[in-house]
Parts: C-alpha cells; sequence; structure tokens
C-alpha cells in the first residue's frame, strides 16, 4: 500500500473505493478513545473535516499539550514523523499533523477493508 501523499490525495482514494465514511468513523472513535470532544458527521466534506480537525490540533497543542501526545498515541501517529516536522510555524504544524492523523487513519481504515 502506497500512502497518499496530500490531502487531496487522501480523499480521492477514499471517495475512490467507498471508504471516506470509514475513515470519518475510525476517526471519531480514535477521537473518543484520545477523550477529545470531538465527533464528525458520516457526511462531513473534506474541506470542513480538514479545517476542523486541524483548528482542534492547533488548540491541543497550545492549551492541551498532553491531551494533544495522547491524542497522537491513540491514533498510532509515528513519533518519527512527528519529530521530523518543523515546529516553528505553529499553524503549519497543525496542519501537517492533521494530515498524519489523516493519513494513519486511513491506513487502518484501508488494511481492516483489504485483510477482513
Amino acid at each position: 500500500m502506497g500512502l497518499p501523499s496530500t490531502f487531496d490525495d487522501l480523499i480521492v482514494e477514499a471517495t475512490a473505493l467507498n471508504l471516506y465514511q470509514k475513515l470519518i468513523a475510525q476517526l471519531n472513535k480514535d477521537l473518543l478513545y484520545a477523550n477529545i470532544d470531538l465527533e464528525f458527521d458520516k457526511e462531513t466534506l473534506p474541506s470542513s473535516l480538514k479545517l476542523v480537525l486541524q483548528e482542534t490540533v492547533y488548540n491541543l497543542i497550545q492549551n492541551k499539550f498532553s491531551d494533544y501526545l495522547n491524542l497522537l498515541y491513540q491514533v498510532d501517529v509515528a513519533e518519527i514523523k512527528i519529530r521530523a516536522l518543523d515546529g516553528e510555524d505553529m499553524v503549519k504544524l497543525s496542519e501537517d499533523v492533521t494530515f498524519l492523523i489523516l493519513q494513519r487513519e486511513w491506513q487502518k481504515v484501508w488494511y481492516k477493508t483489504k485483510f477482513s
């Protein structure tokens, strides 16, 4: 499996395979397990999904860092990928982390669909 390299590629692939709603369901499940007060409707537009999740990640980094770390742990984003990001610009960092979260969630959904 080649992971999508951009948000748009991820959405195109998820939509083409009819897995976008499963992606949202997986994200909602991990947000719940991480104790993050956020839930997306299954009909959420991709642009809204990205913006709301990015805003949430930004707020967690700024105000609730331990909750942010817990979310990364719950989603299972690779620590090496997080460490490779540039932390100088918080908006850019939150955008990059949001993509890594969605990329990892996509990986989970793809594997579950492919091998179950």
